[in-house]
């Protein structure tokens, strides 16, 4: 498992994230095993967000635990809020009461991570600064970031803030790769040169901020898994397949490396409920792609290398 150190060395996060957005699918004894799992394979952080189940995945996945100071020592606990029933809320009675709720619910003192869960278009910037520094003086949330972020959104909302925002919570897969598709087509009169991100990839690189990939199988916005779609994406999965008989992995961990691989230093947030997909994607953790292969992978999937 591979590591990232960030804020010079105080927050040690593995690069595969538990996704817990549909633990309420298992038992207790299902979360349990599920977390166990996933932690024996390294993986320490763990996303959460309140609107996951409403709330009931954070409880069920501390109850299912038992937390206690020994396991959450061992655990980085992220989670996210801002996001209501039909719109979106970064108000600062909002996010106060939101992470009250969120501790509540996961048993603990703190969260070591908090991101803004999507853009609100109505945001002030001072009062969601002043609503995270609060939290920050109390202690109850260690890191902050956001999800879903645009460069201008990012720097509007460090500019009133004086912690550093350390994260950014971003679709991709190798079947999702807007981030990448108009660096590569610079220039050319072609669908893939339209700058979609305003240059977010670049941005996050430029000043240290994570890209934590989620839906890394997707294609589309939820469309379903690529991998095993051989209707859509035969190549693609005629590819992963070769590279995964070379590699020893399955094509999931493949899927997984074309992320990691990437000098971003991107986390992959691994959104399932089977223990054995958790192993398979950590297979990928720090699988070596040449960059024929990763190239090969990103082609593929339909895009062009001019």
């Amino acid at each position: 498992m591979k590591y990232l150190e960030l804020d010079s060395g105080k927050l040690r996060v593995s690069n595969i994230v538990l996704g817990c957005m549909r633990i309420n699918n298992l038992d207790e004894a299902g979360v349990e095993k599920h977390v166990r799992t996933a932690m024996e394979a390294g993986i320490n952080l763990f996303d959460h967000a309140d609107i996951y189940g409403g709330g009931e995945c954070e409880e069920l996945f501390a109850r299912a635990l038992h937390m206690n100071s020994s396991l959450r020592e061992k655990m980085v606990l992220q989670s996210k809020c801002g996001i209501r029933p039909g719109y979106y809320d970064f108000s600062k009675e909002h996010i106060l009461e939101s992470v009250d709720g969120i501790l509540q619910r996961l048993h603990t003192d703190y969260l070591d991570i908090l991101l803004l869960h999507r853009p609100d278009a109505l945001m002030e910037p001072e009062e969601t600064a002043e609503a995270l520094q609060s939290l920050f003086d109390s202690g109850k949330v260690r890191y902050f970031g956001v999800s879903n972020h645009n460069p201008a959104q990012l720097k509007l909302l460090q500019r009133a803030f004086g912690q550093k925002l350390l994260f950014n919570q971003l679709q991709v897969s190798v079947a999702h790769t807007p981030l990448v598709d108009s660096g590569m087509a610079v220039n050319m009169f072609i669908d893939q040169s339209i700058d979609r991100t305003g240059s977010t990839l670049e941005y996050c690189r430029l000043n240290d901020i994570t890209i934590q990939a989620w839906s890394p199988f997707q294609k589309g916005f939820f469309e379903g898994p690529f991998l095993g779609d051989m209707e859509k994406y035969p190549e693609l999965n005629r590819k992963c397949e070769e590279l995964a008989e070379k590699y020893n992995v399955t094509p999931t961990g493949i899927a997984v490396a074309w992320l990691t691989r990437h000098p971003a230093n991107m986390q992959v947030i691994l959104g399932t409920t089977k223990d054995s997909r958790i192993l398979e994607g950590c297979a990928g953790s720090e699988l070596p792609l040449t960059r024929e292969e990763w190239y090969g992978l990103y082609k593929a999937a339909g895009n062009m290398i001019p």
